[in-house]
């Protein structure tokens, strides 16, 4: 997601940059990726050249790694502390934002597969009354709907007073370390109007899936986040990935984060690395780092962590009309590059951090990066420059 398109929703728990504004028009064929080079013929200059070229237009600094069946690339560029200019590390840990969309879906579906919920049971099902008023009714709202952002619920952080607490520097400052429970957030959503009538457009809501971590603990019995860490954090052996629920730091090794907390990209530059991130909930809470997300992105479109029937479900996507060649499945984003290649994964972001993880069809070539910074950059160039290189 690029910071500039959810100035107003800086939990960044917004879609990849060029999903954040976009409408539901058709469903989307699913194309297969041309074979990716072998690591000896890759060059990832043109990557570096993009990860520096985001640190000429004013972000901080840029960690990445690409992964090849060969060979694994990890880059730098610019700084990872603006006070002490000490260098940003490719193994830096990171907030990912609506990356962690894709973890939660993965729950969903794995417990679909277990035959334990349906993509088709009703909102209400597992949680009676909780999505309603004002027109919002759970009844009518399927588990599908939440995971690809056809169900109409309002987007809590678009609501007005949260961004101004939340999202702007008076407000931040004051209440950073707030603490609001799902139903809250959720509370917030449906005292506004739902955007339209569920199943009959596409709008992007962080709502969406704190409702959907709601459902796994009324499924499972269990926090979401302890679903996820043994369901797939345990299972890959994701080190550096963790669900901090309200735990303000950043584990190390880490970077500072950094926002300008205005609607601009201009003003005084704000450490904003410590906050409480249990206020995106499910919908973008998750600290991970490059390597551990190349690893799951792989291993899901791989078929390591779903049965083939619930990863074509989450590969089935909606086509955002108003984007060209992308589309919206169940919490995965597919895009096809000017190259003709074709990506899998999310991107996501929150105060100070902008990150995404995309990987080919067959999970063989692997991207994963993150900007510290959330007022400026171009993170689809880097991913053009890592899959369709151009000479210098």
């Amino acid at each position: 997601m690029s910071p500039r398109t959810a100035r107003a929703t800086r939990l960044g728990l917004t879609a990849a940059a060029t999903l954040a504004a976009a409408a539901l028009t058709a469903p989307a064929a699913l194309a297969a990726s041309p074979a990716p080079a072998p690591a000896s013929a890759r060059d990832h200059a043109a990557t570096q050249r993009a990860m520096n070229e985001a640190v000429k237009d004013g972000v901080p600094g840029v960690a990445a790694q690409a992964k090849t069946p060969h060979a694994t690339w990890k880059a730098t560029a610019g700084v990872g502390n603006l006070e002490t200019k000490k260098p940003r590390s490719a193994k830096d840990r990171y907030r990912v934002g609506s990356i962690t969309k894709t973890f939660v879906s993965t729950v969903v579906l794995q417990l679909e597969a277990e035959r334990r919920l349906s993509l088709d049971d009703t909102v209400d099902k597992w949680l009676p009354g909780v999505v309603h008023g004002n027109g919002h009714d759970g009844r009518r709202i399927t588990l599908r709907q939440l995971l690809n952002h056809t169900s109409g619920v309002h987007n809590y952080t678009a609501d007005d007073d949260f961004a101004r607490t939340y999202f702007l520097k008076d407000g931040f400052f004051e209440h950073r370390f707030d603490k609001l429970p799902p139903r809250d957030l959720v509370a917030i959503a449906t005292s506004h109007e739902p955007d339209f009538a569920p199943g009959t457009s596409w709008n992007y809501s962080n709502t969406n899936y704190v409702v959907a971590g709601m459902v796994i603990e009324k499924v499972t019995g269990h926090a979401y986040g302890d679903e996820i860490r043994q369901r797939i954090i345990e299972p890959l052996g994701l080190h550096a990935t963790l669900v901090p629920g309200t735990y303000p730091k950043v584990p190390k090794p880490s970077s500072r984060a950094y926002g300008k907390l205005a609607m601009t990209a201009t003003g005084p530059t704000y450490d904003v690395t410590e906050l409480n991130p249990g206020l995106a909930s499910a919908s973008g809470e998750m600290i991970s780092d490059s390597g551990d997300l190349n690893r799951f992105y792989s291993a899901l479109l791989r078929g390591g962590l779903l049965p083939r029937k619930q990863l074509a479900e989450m590969k089935t996507t909606v086509k955002v009309g108003e984007v060209r060649n992308a589309g919206y499945g169940l919490g995965l984003i597919e895009r096809e590059l000017s190259c003709g290649v074709v990506v899998w994964g999310h991107g996501g972001g929150i105060h100070g951090s902008n990150s995404e993880a995309v990987t080919t069809a067959d999970g063989r070539h692997s991207l994963a990066f993150n900007f510290n910074g959330d007022w400026s950059g171009d993170t689809d160039a880097v991913i053009e420059a890592e899959y369709c290189p151009k000479p210098k």
